[in-house]
């Protein structure tokens, strides 16, 4: 159990309503928690006793938690609603930064504002204090005559030029996003009434049955399957914070059910690789990401970018690349080691790949041209060449992989290498 002030429970006699509210509250922050195990709680607090506070956390905890990643969830939850008598200004402290400043005041632990959320759902605001001095009452008013333009500002702006608000709410927006893929056709092939194709060997096995007179057509068509998300992130120092972003993105990506991919793996890259791919599983998006930073070592640090390639393609690249991976490539490719070690890693990835798709934040610019040794090295080697700074040009992600033809960038920065 968290460490937690020693605060008074609340002292209300519906003991089995404020239960239940608070079994609600833990299945719209994603815990699978139904009518059974609400009774469950309640007769299990009714034989225990009410007196020990710790002694009715373990208990609600035994009856709702039952996957380890959802131990964060319940424990913030239980600190806000059961712990805190002023739990609800310190939802909307976390919930409204802006009301404090562009920079909150203490910044939320793992889960706390997503327990925020749950707890908050239908519930309004509540009152601002009176100012002492001059009694007057704070208001706070909001023009939403102009939210949509702001949206689509906000989807065209820089990661890097977003203030801390404006991150928050673009990672709101990135998390709702999608990236939908075709199935594959195979060389296996299933029974299809209508097929295009006719399945000669079952075809005269059935005729056999009559003597040899062929009375049906067996007909087959292509078995189907889905390919595999591989992503490569580079979190160097110039990249770091366009890495956290894609990084909520792809977790979004691999918690959405029925996207089609049939795995999605994420690997960071600075100075060394690192697999994050199991964290991602984490439905908390918070703690998947602070479990992910804290594994990969190396953030904001330097870039290897063809060592890293080098143990990717060695150790993972069988592992991972079977069944037609699609492989995202998310780096601005200035790497200081060899060109054609480089080149030489990117070949093998992309011979490996599916696609190879390259966002680069630097293509944002209007005058980017491949001088640098690493970009001119890289770019020969993958199918579509694109820009990754803004929402936008996630969202266009998407379109390119609908289309196989699409290449982005690259014809007209080869054409400008080839000059």
């Amino acid at each position: 159990m968290a460490e937690l002030p020693d605060l008074d429970l609340p002292d209300n006699p519906r003991l089995a309503d404020n239960i239940t509210h608070f079994a609600r509250a833990l299945r719209k922050a994603g815990l699978p928690i139904g009518p059974g195990r609400t009774l469950d709680a309640i007769r299990a607090v009714e034989a225990v006793g009410f007196t020990d506070k710790r002694d009715f956390y373990w208990t609600l905890h035994a009856c709702f938690v039952t996957r380890p990643q959802h131990r964060q969830i319940f424990a913030q939850l239980f600190r806000l609603y059961w712990r805190d008598p002023r739990y609800m200004e310190h939802m909307m402290a976390m919930m409204l930064p802006a009301i404090r400043g562009v920079q909150e005041d203490r910044v939320a632990e793992a889960a706390e504002k997503r327990a925020a959320e749950a707890l908050l759902d239908g519930a309004e605001a509540p009152d601002l204090p009176e100012q002492e001095e001059s009694g007057e009452e704070t208001q706070i008013e909001i023009d939403a005559a102009l939210t949509m333009s702001e949206e689509e500002r906000l989807r065209t702006l820089d990661f890097e030029q977003m203030s801390t608000e404006e991150v928050a709410r673009a990672k709101r927006m990135l998390a709702q996003l999608s990236l939908p893929v075709k199935p594959m056709p195979t060389r296996r092939r299933k029974v299809a009434p209508h097929g295009a194709r006719i399945d000669a060997a079952k075809t005269l096995r059935m005729a056999m049955r009559h003597g040899g007179e062929i009375r049906d057509l067996a007909r087959v068509t292509p078995r189907t399957r889905w390919p595999a998300l591989v992503t490569l992130c580079d979190i160097s120092g110039s990249m770091s914070q366009y890495s956290r972003m894609v990084l909520h993105f792809l977790h979004a990506v691999a918690n959405e059910k029925g996207a089609g991919w049939a795995r999605v793996h994420a690997f960071t890259f600075g100075t060394r690789l690192t697999n994050i791919t199991r964290h991602l599983a984490n439905r908390d998006v918070d703690q998947a990401l602070a479990a992910a930073g804290a594994e990969a070592q190396d953030w904001e640090g330097g870039t290897r970018i063809g060592a890293c390639l080098h143990d990717f393609n060695r150790d993972w690249s069988r592992r991972v690349m079977g069944q037609g991976a699609v492989v995202l490539l998310i780096t601005d490719g200035l790497d200081r080691g060899e060109p054609a070690a480089l080149a030489h890693e990117m070949q093998r990835l992309h011979l490996s790949a599916r696609r190879l798709i390259w966002l680069n934040p630097l293509l944002r610019w209007d005058g980017f041209a491949p001088k640098a040794r690493g970009i001119a090295a890289m770019l020969p080697h993958v199918d579509s060449f694109r820009a990754g700074h803004s929402i936008a040009s996630i969202e266009d992600l998407a379109d390119a992989l609908s289309r196989p033809e699409d290449q982005g960038e690259k014809a007209r920065l080869m054409a400008m290498l080839n000059r």
